[in-house]
């Protein structure tokens, strides 16, 4: 079966929407980009237009899903095997963010790759706030946090390799639903932690940020034990978060508070031999 694609995101989730939202752990990335471009337009997260796939399996049910949005690489979801030489054979991809046996199989169609990094996917069990706790107490991002927020987005954005662009966007909209906490010891932020917005029961905790010189201090670990308790209080049925492999100090921390691994995913990218 050939893959179909698309520039229009109503289109895709039409199609696609309720085989991703079956599985929710597993496509929380392509959940929360769509949401994302059906709230903010085709250009919400760069100047060219998004381009959406879908593979139906021989059952006709929805069994793949891409998201593309330039100047980011092609985004996998949950992919059926059967359904990764279709997808090299429709698309000239020189890079790819997949679940890591996805990756894998479209890597051994390259003349080559290199894997530019590792991610691990956890989920919250039993929440086991950090003990001792840490000097100060959680609280709650305000309006007029907003120049730092935006400061320390941007510092998180550069740590971690990735564009920092539209950090007054996710600041303002994580603020206002409150998404967004911050670690305060003796009246000062030392820590934040953000959640995505909740969709199909699921939210994922992200930007977690300490600066430099607040760091080892135990503030990370427990504005985000805070911030995943208030969102279970608020409904969420599962809270993920991702890790990068290469930071064992952080896969440490979140593993101690009660989050236990789910999947990995590789960033991969062709390389000429």
């Amino acid at each position: 079966m050939p893959w179909t694609f698309t520039d229009e995101v109503d289109v895709f989730l039409d199609a696609a929407g309720s085989s991703l939202a079956a599985r929710p752990a597993e496509n929380t990335l392509v959940l929360t980009v769509t949401e994302t471009l059906r709230r903010h337009g085709p250009y919400a997260y760069g100047d060219a237009a998004p381009l959406l796939g879908w593979w139906r399996g021989g059952d006709g049910e929805v069994a793949g899903t891409l998201v593309q949005t330039p100047p980011y690489p092609p985004l996998l979801g949950s992919v059926d095997p059967a359904a990764v030489g279709p997808l090299a054979a429709a698309l000239p991809l020189t890079r790819i963010n997949a679940d890591r046996a996805t990756a894998e199989a479209l890597a051994a169609t390259w003349p080559g790759h290199r894997v530019d990094q590792e991610q691990r996917l956890y989920r919250l069990a039993t929440l086991i706030p950090p003990s001792p706790a840490p000097r100060g107490r959680p609280r709650a991002a305000a309006a007029a946090d907003r120049e730092l927020l935006v400061r320390w987005h941007l510092a998180f954005a550069e740590q971690v390799g990735q564009p920092g662009t539209h950090a007054e966007r996710v600041v303002d909209e994580r603020t206002a639903s409150g998404g967004l906490m911050l670690w305060e010891d003796d009246g000062v932020p030392v820590s934040m932690a953000g959640t995505s917005p909740r969709i199909a029961g699921t939210v994922r905790v992200a930007a977690v940020y300490t600066p430099p010189e607040h760091r080892g201090r135990g503030y990370a670990a427990a504005v985000t034990a805070e911030i995943s308790r208030a969102a279970r209080e608020a409904g969420a049925r599962e809270v993920l978060l991702f890790t990068d492999l290469a930071n064992p100090t952080s896969n440490g921390v979140y593993r101690r508070i009660g989050y236990r691994a789910v999947s990995d995913r590789l960033l991969i990218s062709v390389v000429e031999r």
